[in-house]
């Protein structure tokens, strides 16, 4: 793999059950042992991350991990309605509107759940971390593939919104929205009403106008992001595993990578099988198995042809991934004897990552 950055970001995608919380966990162990204050954060609710630490939990403030390195190793697991809540407090023009917010019935139901605020606040979150400058190396790990894509666009989807017209005039004023608002919409609201409720509409209706002001602060902030994710220091590793739908998977992310302009800095592939040899040919080790058939040798031929085999069929299943993402170092992790659950088992991942 290419080394880790000195300062920087890295942002680990790839789809689910590939083994990304346990890789973006292993860059952060090797910042702090390479002398760094690393911090770790996953999005992923599964507190696959906590295990791997050997913890209980994580929360949404940095937690310090002990260890014999001469850096700093931090994590954390992102709660989305309390950095929602945050966000809203800074931005609020005083505490007056921020309560608004803060005790409006469809803010409260969508803090946590509205599909897309789980990957804008992880970009709240990231900038945030690296705005307050107490980390030289922020890993991230990001949601399943598709989604992941989400958490790249959150700040252009915000923006969008906030040039929407009807969220523009539902900031508006209430006066100032009275007179803006259509007959034609008026009815429109009066329809949904019928079908939702009142008490609901209304609770939309005094949500966005409670943000009169602030969607300024939001905007200069997805703009940051934006800038964030385009930064020299921001590296993108891509995990797969060596599964023909992974690898799909990857493929797709890599392409959507390059429409973004984001090239790939590193690819890891987790969980091969082993390579007996530079040949991965199994036909003398069959030839071998069928002439000894029956016997414990010719067992151990036929083992070694399936294993040959596996690993052949990996190989081509990453071969055009790897391609895809050329000139990006390629970094192998094979299965190991146990699951990865403690600092050893992390510290034993990195070094497959980073061997020479």
């Amino acid at each position: 793999m290419r080394e880790l950055p000195d300062q920087g970001i890295v942002i680990c995608c790839g789809s689910g059950g590939v083994g990304k919380t346990t890789v973006a966990a292993a860059l952060a162990l090797e910042g702090a042992r390479r002398g760094r204050r690393a911090c770790v954060v996953t999005i992923d609710p599964a507190k696959r991350l906590a295990d791997a630490l050997g913890l209980a939990e994580l929360t949404n403030t940095p937690g310090k991990i002990d260890g014999d390195w001469p850096g700093e190793l931090w994590a954390l697991m992102l709660d989305t309605k309390t950095t929602f809540d945050n966000l809203v407090v800074r931005y609020a023009g005083g505490e007056d509107q921020a309560r608004r917010i803060l005790n409006n019935g469809l803010y409260r139901n969508i803090s946590g759940a509205l599909s897309g605020t789980q990957e804008y606040m992880a970009m709240e979150k990231l900038y945030e971390l690296h705005d307050e400058d107490r980390f030289d190396l922020i890993v991230v790990d990001t949601p399943p593939t598709r989604n992941a894509l989400d958490f790249l666009d959150a700040p252009r989807r915000l923006t969008r919104l906030l040039d929407n017209r009807i969220f523009r005039l539902l900031v508006m004023p209430t006066r100032a929205y009275l007179k803006a608002v259509s007959a034609a919409t008026q009815a429109f609201l009066k329809t949904i009403a019928k079908v939702v409720g009142a008490e609901v509409v209304g609770d939309a209706v005094a949500f966005f106008q409670a943000f009169e002001g602030m969607e300024q602060g939001f905007r200069e902030r997805a703009q940051h992001v934006n800038d964030l994710l385009a930064d020299p220091a921001t590296v993108f590793v891509l995990v797969a595993s060596p599964r023909a739908d992974t690898v799909e998977e990857a493929l797709f992310f890599a392409d959507k990578l390059q429409e973004a302009g984001i090239e790939v800095d590193a690819l890891v592939v987790n969980r091969l099988h082993p390579r007996f040899g530079d040949d991965n040919g199994s036909g003398a080790e069959r030839q071998r198995a069928e002439t000894l058939a029956g016997t414990e040798l010719g067992t151990l031929y036929a083992n070694l042809a399936d294993f040959r085999e596996v690993s052949a069929r990996e190989e081509s299943h990453f071969a055009d991934l790897a391609g895809k993402v050329s000139p990006a170092p390629v970094g192998r992790v094979p299965f190991l004897a146990d699951d990865v659950h403690d600092l050893d088992g992390l510290t034993a991942v990195g070094g497959y990552l980073f061997s020479a």
